[in-house]
Parts: C-alpha cells; sequence; structure tokens
C-alpha cells in the first residue's frame, strides 16, 4: 500500500472520488458537496488556516486503486485546551479493511507528532462543531446536511487502532406532526409574553445587528459549560457564514431573545438541504442551481436541521428554550411542509439540553462519538468531562 499526501489536482480528485466509491451501494448516503469539502483544505475560504493548518492523504492499494482518505489539522486556539497538546484528524473514508485504515492514522498521527502534538481527536472537522464531526454509531437513517454519515464498520477501524471514546453527542428527531406537551406550552407561551422579554426572528434587512447579537450571545452561552476547548467566534466570520447560506436559511427558523434590549439567546435552524443535495452527487454546477431552486419551491424539503442553541448562563433555566420552540411553532404553522425537525447534535456534557428536547418529547435517534488517540500509549486517558 502506498499513502499519498492530496497536493495535485489529480490527488484532490481521488480524494473527493473516494467516498463516491464506497457508497456507491448506499441509497442513505448523501454526497457532500464536492465544494463544501474542498473549502475546508483553501486557505481563501476557511478562516481557520488563520490561526492552524490542515493536510490530507489518500491510500492506494498494490495496484493503484485509491481505497481511503484522511485529512489532518491543527488549531492552535485549542491545541492546549487539555494537558495533551492536541490536533484533529477528520473526513476519514476507507475500505473495511484495517491495515489500510491504520495506515492512514499512522499517517495522520506522524505528521501531528512533528508538529508537536502528543493527542488527536476524530473524525472531527477543520472548522465549526456543527459540520462533519463525530462517528456515526447507531441510526442510520438520512443524515443531515454536513452531519456525519459512514460506514458502520468504521467504528471497529478507529478502536481496533487504539481510539477511545472522549465524548458521546445525539441527534434528536422531532415529529412535527404531533401536538407539544400541554404542560411545555404552557410554560413557554408565559415566558414569551413576559413584559421585559421579547423574541425577535432573524432578517437580512438587520443583518449586521443580527450578526453581532448572535457574537455576544454564542461567546457568553457557550464559554460557560464548553470551557476546556472553547473558541470564540467573531462577528466577521458570522457575517460570512450567513452570507453564504443565504440561498438555504428561512428567516423565520433563526430567533433571538433579549431582555430589556439586551441579546441573552439564540436558535439556529434551517431546512435540511440534503434532501435536494442528495440528487446532485455532489456537484453544484450551474444546472443543480436551477435544479435547487425548483425543488425548493416544489417544497421538497419536508425537514429542518436544528443547529445550535444557547441561553448565557443568568438567564437559563427560566424557559428561554421553551419560548423558543414556541415561536419556532408559530412559524412552522405557516409552513406545514414540514414534518420533522432533527436537532444535531448534543454532547453528553450537556445535560440541560438534552432534557430540553426530552421534554418535548424528541426522540435520540442518532449517536455519534468523538475519539481521542494519546500517542503516549501509556499516558492516563481522562474523558471530557461532564457536569454533575
Amino acid at each position: 500500500m502506498e499513502i499519498i499526501e492530496v497536493k495535485d489536482k489529480q490527488s484532490k480528485n481521488n480524494f473527493l472520488n473516494i467516498a463516491r466509491s464506497i457508497y456507491k451501494d448506499d441509497n442513505v448516503w448523501v454526497c457532500p458537496l464536492d465544494k463544501d469539502i474542498n473549502d475546508v483544505f483553501d486557505p481563501n475560504e476557511n478562516v481557520y488556516f488563520t490561526h492552524g493548518e490542515a493536510t490530507r492523504w489518500i491510500v492506494r492499494d498494490e495496484v493503484g486503486k485509491v481505497i481511503g482518505r484522511i485529512a489532518a489539522f491543527i488549531n492552535n486556539k485549542t491545541i492546549n485546551a487539555s494537558e495533551h497538546p492536541t490536533g484533529g484528524i477528520g473526513f476519514f473514508e476507507c475500505i473495511d479493511d484495517e491495515n489500510a485504515a491504520h495506515k492512514l492514522f499512522d499517517a495522520a498521527k506522524k505528521w501531528l507528532r512533528e508538529k508537536g502534538m502528543e493527542a488527536m481527536d476524530g473524525p472531527i472537522n477543520f472548522g465549526e462543531t456543527d459540520s462533519f464531526w463525530g462517528l456515526l454509531v447507531e441510526g442510520f437513517t438520512h443524515p443531515a446536511y454536513k452531519i456525519a454519515y459512514n460506514k458502520r464498520y468504521y467504528r471497529n477501524l478507529f478502536e481496533s487502532y487504539g481510539f477511545k471514546t472522549y465524548y458521546k453527542q445525539e441527534g434528536f428527531h422531532l415529529d412535527l406532526t404531533k401536538k407539544f406537551p400541554e404542560r411545555f406550552w404552557k410554560i413557554a407561551e408565559w415566558v414569551a409574553k413576559k413584559p421585559d422579554y421579547s423574541f425577535r426572528h432573524f432578517t437580512y434587512k438587520e443583518l449586521d445587528k443580527y450578526v453581532h447579537d448572535f457574537a455576544e450571545v454564542y461567546n457568553e452561552a457557550w464559554a460557560s459549560f464548553k470551557k476546556e476547548d472553547f473558541e470564540p467566534m467573531s462577528p466577521e466570520y458570522i457575517k460570512v457564514f450567513i452570507t453564504k447560506a443565504k440561498p438555504i436559511i428561512e428567516e423565520k427558523f433563526t430567533w433571538f431573545a433579549y431582555y430589556k434590549g439586551k441579546p441573552i439567546a439564540i436558535y439556529l435552524m434551517y431546512p435540511d438541504v440534503n434532501q435536494i443535495f442528495k440528487y446532485f452527487n455532489g456537484k453544484l454546477n450551474l444546472w443543480n442551481m436551477l435544479r435547487f431552486l425548483y425543488l425548493k419551491r416544489e417544497r421538497t424539503m419536508t425537514r429542518a436541521r436544528g443547529v445550535l442553541m444557547g441561553v448565557i448562563p443568568k438567564f437559563q433555566g427560566k424557559g428561554i428554550e421553551s419560548a423558543f420552540m414556541w415561536h419556532i411553532d408559530q412559524a412552522l404553522k405557516q409552513m406545514p411542509h414540514y414534518t420533522e425537525l432533527e436537532f444535531s447534535w448534543v454532547g453528553d456534557y450537556n445535560p440541560p439540553m438534552r432534557k430540553l428536547w426530552e421534554s418535548v418529547e424528541a426522540v435520540s435517534a442518532k449517536q455519534y462519538i468523538t475519539y481521542r488517540y494519546l500517542f503516549d500509549r501509556n499516558a492516563e486517558f481522562k474523558r471530557y468531562p461532564i457536569p454533575e
């Protein structure tokens, strides 16, 4: 077998195409857009290159056939979040062959070790945690946009190498055709109508205002529980993300909560465009762009994906999350073709969010694992801390 670092056009194409080969008989898999994958490794598109670096490899068998791929990356803002300087691996795809998989892991480990790392987490993204993160281990149903989907045997490939569970994640599914529990609704409506609180949905007309409100809430709310490796978001980064996502965003799917005019909470949701992208085989050319507009107009998307919900600590436990769901329900009544909501994902280090989704009778439908591998095999392994 031969490991090849991805540097030229041919190897970049091989990196993309190996996924199409592995999943060619899998009717559930949705091919990620080539552009989305390429942008992760493009310094002109991925802001993480301003404080990190990344590379990737493919592996070929004895006759020259590409049979796997992997990427490795370093985020200089988070490498020292734990006692072991830690890099990341991701975008792993491989045939069911431990030898091939372990050669890919070896290549990533060697590169990261040479950069001074002592551990690697994976599979993760060289970017935000809401995309391309974690290994799916239960619930091999339709994948939402940029949410992990992989072969079942990948778990064995990771664990046979020595990766251990760093934390677990859940994807919750909510049947929107069913009514919310009455008790939940009473709390939600009571909070939503309190005079000091106000709730507003996002609009592009006030983009700059909402971008700054988003950053203010996100940086205060997430820092409160994800202390080890929290990385603040800048308004500039958020603006770029929201601007790029304009073709798929429904303005009434993103909500902000305010207390006496101060932003205190955010909820971000968008239509599951994978219901359309599954027809594109990863290609977003002009023809497929036109097809996208047509299929969107035809209400092909019947699922929505909740990406994140955050409340700053002072206002947690006051029913803000319930009030968000009340407003979302009002918005969805105007769009009855949406019948399912997926919230992916909830980490096991965030019990309050899990309780919220259970309170609205959402079902834990998918399970993911984010692994860690310590290069010193005699070092003590410590799981990501879970609040008591």
